[in-house]
């Protein structure tokens, strides 16, 4: 890996929509994040549970510190630079050379192709800058949409994982993607 895991958020890669760009993740950015994220809409098919905007800005400050918290969460920023989504990459394992992606829009900007685009952009840079082997995401089994932005981005669908996590106290399963580097050899598919 030729950028340390500290400043991955520091050389976020360009987005390549205009007007909009990938950028570190600033504590002001709370109020804009949890007033989509508080739509139902919004989260009804993942795993998110929020107390408010302060627990957002906790999870900015674990943001900040990647080497700590094994994660690393960019805002999506507009022209103006206000917050319309993020993306990032959780459970980073180094000696794995592994990640899970994460992602999420507000609502005005959604079935524009900016979730399809972040997600195609930092997976590539996760695997052919950053040297991981594997960029994966697991995937609530009734979201159709985020399902569907995974294999826009070459993401292969795995399998199940029956009662994967709880989702608002109910026990849930969940589609497990993953996109790896160097893309495998066709026929060479082990199940």
């Amino acid at each position: 890996m030729s950028i340390p895991l500290t400043d991955w958020p520091r050389h976020a890669p360009d987005l390549g929509i205009a007007g909009l760009r990938l950028r570190p993740l600033h504590e002001a950015d709370a109020v804009d994040w949890h007033a989509y994220l508080r739509d139902e809409a919004v989260t009804r098919h993942t795993s998110w549970q929020l107390d408010g905007p302060d627990s957002l800005v906790r999870l900015i400050h674990g943001y900040a510190d990647p080497a700590a918290t094994h994660s690393v969460r960019l805002a999506i920023a507009g022209a103006d630079d206000r917050l319309i989504g993020t993306i990032g990459l959780n459970e980073i394992s180094l000696p794995a050379r592994r990640a899970e992606i994460a992602y999420d829009i507000a609502p005005p900007y959604w079935r524009q192709g900016i979730a399809t685009q972040a997600c195609e952009v930092l997976t590539t840079w996760a695997l052919q800058t950053l040297g991981l082997a594997r960029v994966q995401a697991t995937v609530l089994d009734t979201n159709t949409t985020s399902a569907g932005v995974l294999e826009r981005c070459r993401f292969h669908r795995e399998g199940l994982l029956h009662h994967y996590r709880v989702v608002r106290g109910e026990p849930r399963h969940f589609w497990i993607y993953a996109r790896i580097w160097p893309p495998p050899i066709v026929g060479a598919e082990c199940g």
